[in-house]
């Protein structure tokens, strides 16, 4: 049974609802599934949790959902790149779970690898324990974090093959392949799709048996984020 998809919508058809839990990989602006979220935007699901390290900008990336009301928390690292967050969650629109960058990763991580919960150091004594787990290790105090497991993964490679093996793209790798192996179906938005085989196994990043769906995207931005450029000399 094939798993490549003629688009992005397609893709989804049949698997989107509203309330449910959604993986977003990306970094910034950096290896998002833009034609996916562009789709989740058109397809008018309502009340979505989003995990994702970031909502992307006011006009760009997960920040598209935001303008729409679509999305009813989200669950990340770093919110300071969009106004339409801040007013969402100023408001008492937005709900938020923020997460040291490391413990969201790890508890990505342990989600895909069927741990539970898992005790860092990361937050002892601040508000991101308040109301959590702690316990001693040697001596030292520990929060215990739950893990993270997503209904979808929405993720964006550069290559596929017709199997579903992928490879991401220097930083564009950053939370796609972790995100892939946490949730039910996992969506692979890719640039290219070649044979299977063509691949040396070595070079594949997410194994074929994590994704379900995949498709070949159209029209990519690549925006970057904040551009910084030196002066003429």
């Amino acid at each position: 049974m094939s798993k490549i998809y003629d688009s992005a919508t397609n893709a989804l058809d049949g698997i989107l609802s509203d309330n449910m839990t959604i993986m977003a990989g990306g970094f910034g602006l950096c290896g998002i599934p833009e034609n996916t979220i562009l789709a989740l935007r058109d397809s008018g699901i309502k009340g979505i949790t989003i995990i994702s390290n970031n909502c992307g900008i006011d006009d760009f990336g997960l920040g598209i959902l935001l303008q729409t009301r679509q999305i009813k928390k989200m669950i990340s690292s770093y919110v300071g790149e969009n106004k339409i967050f801040e007013q969402q969650y100023l408001s008492g629109e937005l709900e938020l779970e923020l997460n040291p960058q490391g413990t969201l990763a790890e508890r990505i991580r342990a989600g895909g690898a069927g741990i539970p919960a898992f005790y860092t150091k990361t937050g002892v004594g601040t508000i991101v324990a308040d109301g959590k787990e702690t316990r001693e290790f040697d001596g030292d105090e520990y929060v215990m974090e739950r893990s993270l497991f997503a209904d979808i993964a929405i993720v964006k490679a550069w290559k596929a093959d017709k199997f579903g093996n992928l490879i991401y793209r220097k930083t564009a790798r950053n939370f796609n392949p972790i995100m892939a192996t946490a949730a039910k179906i996992t969506i692979a938005e890719v640039e290219e799709i070649v044979e299977t085989g063509t691949f040396d196994p070595d070079e594949v990043h997410t194994p074929s048996i994590y994704v379900q769906r995949l498709f070949k995207a159209e029209n990519l931005e690549k925006r970057i984020e904040q551009r910084t450029i030196r002066e003429a000399a």
